[in-house]
């Protein structure tokens, strides 16, 4: 079994998520200044709002990848509407000279990249699917 599952009051889960959002206009504007701030920024939110995020990498100065675990009550898009949502409010207010280098003053790019993440492969699942309708 899974060292990794968490137990809730009524379920236990293993839910991972890895989360890749970009800059708008890909402007490589994330500094290192910017970028440790915004990892710390990151823990502190998930923290707050009830989900874990174990890895968080700043790439090309221009996207962030993130590895989140989360509670089945939790959404991605509901994840990612904190992480991109208060990340860059609190950027541009820490980093004012920010909205010189974009326009519209936004910094994220609406869209995003999720795929869920387990510890049994997608071969490993199948197989056991399989195998459950023959058992009878």
């Amino acid at each position: 079994m899974s060292k990794n599952l968490v137990h809730y009051r009524t379920c236990v889960c293993n839910i991972n998520y890895h989360l890749v959002w970009c800059v708008k206009y890909r402007r490589k504007v994330l500094t290192a200044e910017r970028e440790q701030y915004l990892k710390d920024l990151i823990q502190q939110i998930a923290e707050e709002k009830g989900f874990t995020v174990s890895n968080c990498e700043v790439g090309n100065c221009d996207h962030v990848h993130c590895f989140v675990s989360a509670p089945p009550k939790l959404s991605i898009t509901t994840i990612v509407k904190y992480l991109k949502g208060i990340t860059g409010r609190k950027l541009f207010e820490q980093f004012p000279e920010l909205r010189n280098d974009l326009r519209k003053g936004q910094l994220w790019n609406h869209s995003y990249y999720v795929e869920t993440i387990g510890h049994i492969s997608e071969e490993t699942i199948k197989k056991y699917i399989d195998h459950q309708s023959k058992a009878y």
